[in-house]
């Protein structure tokens, strides 16, 4: 059956909720660095825009393309698309998430695989669309986009497959909003531990 309009907003908004939960956790960790560090990947998660999320394990992004992602002939240097492509599909499994499971950021890469189609001109805004197309406990994988705003031109796309990985003890100690819908809905003791399953 399928579901019903307020049941598909109201997973769309858990779902924006749970990629939202993942920058607030990222930049409150990242204001604790020390004041001349600069982390590889803040220009990205500082920049991209959520457009939508679902709780299939999908996600749409806007980033404007800026210099600090450029080469010498003025368009996106293909390394800045690994680190823009490695943030945007990460953030997929969020609303997949559960306790030991694709928690914060979502395990580690073990491959980003990149076809790069046509050049970013800097100054562009694309639309980064990712789909978590497999997911286990151990291995998951997810494929992206980036778009033009109207979907004519595929600038590049990706293949990214994850490795779980535990959360580290002093990120899971930094608390948001997010972790106590998420400790409630899996029944989670704060200190760890579960006490009942969802599944």
């Amino acid at each position: 059956m399928p579901e019903s309009k307020p049941d598909a907003e109201a997973d769309r908004q858990k779902a924006m909720a749970a990629v939202q939960a993942m920058f607030q956790r990222y930049h409150l960790l990242s204001a604790q660095r020390p004041n001349d560090h600069i982390d590889f990947d803040r220009e990205v998660m500082r920049n991209m825009k959520l457009v939508d999320a679902g709780m299939d394990g999908s996600v749409e992004f806007e980033l404007l393309i800026t210099p600090s992602y450029s080469n010498l002939n003025n368009v996106m240097h293909g390394g800045a698309a690994g680190v823009i492509f490695d943030m945007s599909t990460t953030t997929a499994l969020c609303p997949l998430a559960q306790p030991g499971s694709w928690e914060f950021m979502g395990g580690v890469t073990r491959t980003l695989n990149i076809s790069y189609l046509k050049a970013v001109p800097i100054g562009t805004t694309v639309r980064l669309k990712s789909k978590v197309m497999s997911v286990g406990r151990q291995m998951a994988m997810v494929r992206g986009t980036m778009e033009s705003l109207d979907g004519r031109v595929t600038y590049c796309t990706v293949e990214h497959h994850k490795v779980n990985a535990p959360v580290l003890e002093h990120m899971r100690a930094v608390r948001v909003d997010w972790d106590e819908v998420f400790e409630r809905e899996w029944g989670v003791r704060e200190g760890g531990g579960t006490f009942k399953s969802k599944m």
